[in-house]
């Protein structure tokens, strides 16, 4: 988050867990004309198997919050104010919330970039404090480990798992689809080729 993302939300975090939800983020993305404030918000992690984040969630986290925002006045000029559920793709801001995620899939863009790298896309290996550490593909193709301070990564997302979900075919190695009963039994056979007959 930029430090204007996280002053923002440090403001209203008090106020949307009043309304039983947590604020996991927000994005303040600033423009001549008019300013975006998108807040994600979820129900806490112990809650997660019982229940979604809903529109009635979100229409009554964006009231309140306007009042809020009313009052506060921290963005000047006008500004579009969204309120969203994390989504499957759900951004991650924070160490803490990279640790609940460990063994996912996440994609990132950093603040400077790191061992030649601005962009990257790995397995979430572990947290340490504020480290956070991805498994990469390295130059060779082989896996290797790239430590990141969690105050470096300007943006985050999980990558998902479509083939999990349902929403991709799973492939084998060879490209055919590897999901149970979608084999294919028949092999390619090589017919020889027709030879001409002589006429007697």
């Amino acid at each position: 988050m930029t430090d204007k993302a996280t002053e923002i939300a440090t403001l209203l975090a008090p106020t949307v867990a009043s309304l039983g939800v947590e604020l996991i983020g927000a994005e303040y993305l600033p423009a001549a004309g008019s300013s975006v404030l998108r807040l994600y918000i979820d129900v806490p992690a112990g809650e997660s198997s019982e229940r979604l984040v809903t529109i009635d969630d979100c229409e009554a986290v964006s009231r309140e919050v306007s009042a809020q925002l009313d009052v506060e006045d921290p963005i000047s000029g006008n500004y579009t104010l969204e309120v969203s559920s994390p989504g499957i793709d759900r951004p991650l801001f924070g160490a803490a919330q990279f640790a609940r995620f460990v063994g996912e899939t996440a994609k990132a863009t950093l603040r400077v970039p790191q061992d030649g790298r601005r962009r990257l896309q790995g397995e979430i290996a572990r947290v340490d404090g504020e480290t956070v550490v991805f498994q990469i593909e390295g130059a060779g193709g082989e896996p290797v480990e790239l430590a990141v301070n969690a105050g470096n990564i300007d943006k985050a997302r999980l990558v998902p798992d479509w083939v999990a979900l349902g929403m991709a075919p799973a492939k084998d190695k060879s490209g055919r689809d590897a999901r149970p009963g979608k084999q294919s039994t028949k092999k390619p056979t090589k017919k020889p080729a027709a030879k001409p007959s002589r006429a007697e």
